[in-house]
């Protein structure tokens, strides 16, 4: 979606973001400005011969802070890719990994291409050429800089781009490290797929915890039956819808799409909806949901959440006085402008801000990055030690007080945790501790300052960790 032309750029906005949370910060002005500015970013432009012809293309990496290394961030195949979308963008990714306690800097990668323009054969040979000019450069590296999937990108890419560092790197035993989201047959980690949209999910399941939260947003009991609005189907959007609908009864009234958009009061069908637009190439004609050529006025739509779960920007200052949600989570990267921001503010609309709601991704990209470099699966070593202790209680519980539990009981509890049990509790930990700090705070400031939200708590919680990280070192 364009935005106007009086809104900041993407990179603009965020630094406005910043300069709000320090404003209720006791922080000198050059460490602000240290914390803020973008260390670097590396331009390629290369060369790839395809159909018969030389093919130069443009790619992007950008380190915000290196505060804390190996630097972390994923690399996106779009053609909106340019130096103001990765430096803000990696920026972004700093003040997430500081506020969910990972220990990364934040970077971001990208290259402007469209993938659908290119077979799968010719789009491994761009992306190969594209991590050979990363990697001869330590930009990708398992202890310096560490990408991940983005938009346009998936498992088959970070297996490329994994598989083209082991080629240049022979010895180096961690080699798997130096990406995540792979497959689980290249060193990936279960879990990892669905991991933004599960973090999204547990971040409304903690919000909805708290009376003090729901009373703010206007909203009542859980998420049964709460109508949801969903811009954008891709992985994350479709995963969070997936859970909310199937796990927590919640109500996908609205899926909004770029080549048009779906509606229906009494919810979705998720996966029949995902697989007609896998067929089709649209929602026209699916049945059971009213489609509607331009969606973009579904984001002004009456529901209960509205989840932003595509591109930057998509609310703006030309739609956020007509945005009737009042709870929005940010699935995706900086879906609210910091002018929509103000404006949505003092409507009294609460924003679960992106750089907790989309935390999952990060989160779960530090669990396999942690596998990869000890070598073993999570759960390994201790799934059946605590299958054989939660057996024997079982068995003597039995024994001694005649009862004879469920097996369906007796299966639940017995079972010891695999990877994707124990990934998932981690996140769902990640999540909790994380929105736990930002809610604190929130409520500590908000009856002082009206323009105190949890976007700003989210902020000066990242930014302090990330100025304590530059006291230990000295500056």
């Amino acid at each position: 979606m364009n935005k106007p032309l009086m809104e900041p750029g993407f990179r603009d906005s965020v630094n406005r973001l910043f300069d709000h949370a320090v404003s209720f910060m006791s922080i000198s002005p050059g460490l602000a400005e240290k914390i803020k500015v973008v260390n670097s970013t590396y331009i390629v432009r290369f060369g790839v011969k395809l159909r018969g012809d030389i093919h130069t293309f443009t790619g992007y990496r950008s380190v915000h802070s290196e505060h804390a290394e190996p630097v972390k961030g994923g690399i996106r195949f779009a053609m909106s890719v340019d130096q103001d979308e990765v430096e803000a963008l990696a920026s972004l990714m700093t003040y997430k990994c500081a506020l969910v306690e990972v220990p990364f800097g934040g970077s971001k990668g990208g290259l402007r291409i469209n993938p659908r323009d290119w077979e799968p054969d010719e789009l491994e040979r761009i992306t190969r050429r594209f991590a050979y000019e990363l990697i001869k450069r330590d930009l990708i590296h398992p202890s310096q800089n560490v990408p991940a999937p983005d938009m346009g990108t998936g498992e088959r890419e970070m297996a490329w781009i994994a598989d083209q560092y082991r080629r240049m790197a022979t010895t180096d035993i961690n080699a798997r490290a130096c990406v995540t989201g792979k497959p689980l047959p290249s060193g990936g980690i279960r879990g990892r797929t669905e991991a933004t949209g599960r973090g999204v999910q547990y971040a409304l399941l903690e919000f909805f915890r708290h009376d003090d939260d729901k009373k703010a947003a206007g909203l009542s009991g859980d998420l049964e039956g709460k109508r949801i609005i969903v811009q954008g189907l891709g992985n994350v959007g479709y995963h969070a819808a997936k859970f909310l609908s199937e796990e927590d009864g919640a109500k996908i009234t609205g899926i909004i799409e770029y080549n048009g958009s779906l509606y229906w009061d009494d919810g979705i069908d998720i996966d029949a909806a995902k697989d007609w637009m896998t067929r089709h190439g649209s929602f026209r004609d699916f049945p059971g949901a009213t489609f509607i050529e331009d969606g973009a006025p579904l984001l002004e739509a009456d529901c209960d959440i509205l989840i932003p779960a595509a591109m930057e920007s998509a609310i703006n200052l030309s739609n956020a006085d007509r945005v009737k949600a009042p709870l929005i989570i940010e699935a995706a990267n900086g879906p609210i402008t910091a002018g929509a921001d103000t404006i949505l503010r003092a409507k009294g609309t609460v924003i679960i801000p992106d750089l907790y709601a989309n935390a999952g991704g990060v989160t779960v990209s530090y669990f396999e990055w942690v596998k990869n470099l000890s070598h073993i699966r999570f759960g390994r070593m201790q799934r059946r030690e605590e299958e054989a202790h939660h057996r024997m209680l079982i068995e003597e519980l039995e024994r001694s007080s005649g009862v004879t539990f469920s097996d369906k009981f007796k299966q639940r509890y017995i079972s010891g945790a695999d990877e994707l049990t124990l990934v998932r509790s981690g996140l769902d930990d990640t999540m909790r501790g994380a929105y736990g700090q930002m809610r604190e705070m929130w409520h500590d400031k908000r009856g002082k300052h009206s323009e105190f939200d949890l976007r700003t708590a989210g902020y000066v919680l990242a930014i302090d960790r990330v100025a304590g990280s530059y006291a230990a070192l000295g500056l």
